[in-house]
């Protein structure tokens, strides 16, 4: 198995530099490619600096930036990894073990959301994140999804929508297969949590049914505000 990491990001200076020092410490990552969609804070430089990290441009955009990505990458297992999500280190034999079962398209973590600043009076509201991991059924982007190229590409990669990328790539990933929870934790930012804990908990909440009950992303975008 050779395993891709594709890392979308849009202004994360403050925050690259240590995902991509971990990716390069972990045994079993083969390939790590970073996808930007129009950073301005320094972002490319620091990539740049990276050891054999590829630096690719793309339209501003998650599912857009993570199918650039994906096929710029060279790996038959392909894991798509958010800048602010800290993997296992033993993350490629999760990722093995689950995909050695053939009816298994694809996996994914559960998360422990962690509060950059440390525990505050909001902290318990992150253990909603961390509970929405272990029963979803279409699992996040923060959760690490990783998927077979071969079965990514036959379902035509991510949509290219506003919101609910992830969700949607999920759906169409069960019409072929399996996806399987992993039973170890990815540890997450909580920063978009914090920053507005009501919007979080309504677009984990309320989102995902409306998604499936026929709203439009772009309406459900427009709701939500900037999706980053």
């Amino acid at each position: 198995m050779r395993l891709s990491v594709v890392v979308p990001v849009l202004d994360e200076a403050q925050r690259i530099g240590q995902r991509l020092a971990e990716l390069r410490s972990i045994a079993g990552v083969d390939e790590v490619v970073v996808v930007d969609g129009g950073s301005s804070d320094g972002t490319t430089d620091v990539v740049r600096r990276a050891p054999g990290v590829r630096l690719i441009a793309a339209p501003r955009g998650r599912g857009t930036q993570l199918n650039a990505g994906a096929r710029a990458a060279h790996g038959d297992v392909l894991l798509f990894l958010h800048a602010d999500v800290s993997l296992p280190g033993d993350v490629a034999t999760w990722v093995a073990r689950t995909l050695a079962d053939p009816a298994v398209v694809a996996g994914a973590f559960r998360v422990r959301t962690i509060a950059d600043e440390g525990p505050g009076w909001l902290g318990p509201l992150l253990r909603l994140a961390d509970l929405r991991s272990r029963v979803t059924r279409f699992p996040y982007g923060d959760q690490a999804l990783f998927v077979r190229r071969d079965v990514f590409e036959r379902v035509g990669g991510f949509p290219d929508q506003p919101l609910m990328e992830d969700v949607e790539l999920a759906r169409r990933l069960w019409r072929v297969g399996a996806i399987r929870t992993v039973p170890v934790v990815v540890r997450v930012s909580g920063r978009r949590f914090l920053a507005h804990p009501i919007r979080a908990v309504v677009a984990m909440r309320v989102f995902p049914l409306l998604y499936r009950i026929g709203v439009s992303p772009a309406r459900l975008a427009r709701l939500y505000g900037n999706p980053r």
